[in-house]
């Protein structure tokens, strides 16, 4: 019973957290800015070497980074296909980096990378970034972390899925798709930033 009312008090705080905005976070790449290290090529599950310039498509491009053992990605999986799934049909390139660097010889291998991949039927890139190199152009910190660009490479978004990174029965706020919608209508996006909420990027 207590752990039940304890998680009442939890979760709520959850999903204020991925509200937040994040303008303020040092490091972390500014709304506005041009598509960083595009040029610099990553290693997909299926063996092929792509950069995020090759992935961007007619709308834009959504840059996830993410990994095969944290919680909250796996707690999120079947929010980021859906969102994927919906970005990928309106012609927005679809990518997925594992920067965990720091737990390559465990669970987020290259090996492990391409079953965890398999598993969940991605059909898109999910690819290795090597020595965290784009999630340090990104100031990225946690998984799982979204960047949506525009058509031009400028990021209009950067935040979380939703408000409610804990419990999908309460979300009350799709923050990534309703960006996607927006950016698609030629709309500013009104909710630029949200915070993440997840694990953090295990550096080497």
């Amino acid at each position: 019973m207590k752990k039940l009312f304890f998680m009442g008090l939890f979760l709520p705080v959850l999903a204020l957290l991925s509200f937040y905005p994040v303008r303020s976070r040092k490091g972390s790449l500014p709304i506005g800015a041009a598509l960083p290290k595009a040029e610099v090529l990553v290693k997909d599950v299926s063996g092929k070497h792509i950069s995020l310039r090759d992935v961007k498509r007619d709308n834009g491009l959504l840059v996830m980074f993410s990994c095969n053992t944290c919680p909250y990605v796996i707690r999120n999986q079947s929010r980021t296909k859906e969102v994927c799934t919906y970005a990928g049909d309106h012609h927005i390139g679809v990518i997925l980096l594992n920067a965990n660097e720091g737990d390559r010889n465990d669970g987020n291998s290259f090996e492990a990378m391409q079953a965890y991949a398999k598993s969940q039927g991605y059909n898109w890139y999910y690819a290795l970034d090597g020595n965290s190199v784009l999630a340090d152009a990104f100031g990225a910190t946690r998984t799982p972390e979204c960047f949506l660009f525009d058509k031009n490479g400028v990021l209009v978004y950067h935040g979380a899925i939703d408000d409610s990174p804990g419990d999908e029965q309460q979300v009350k706020r799709h923050h990534l798709q309703m960006a996607i919608d927006e950016l698609l209508s030629g709309k500013a996006v009104t909710v630029k930033e949200t915070r993440s909420v997840g694990c953090s990027i295990s550096r080497a």
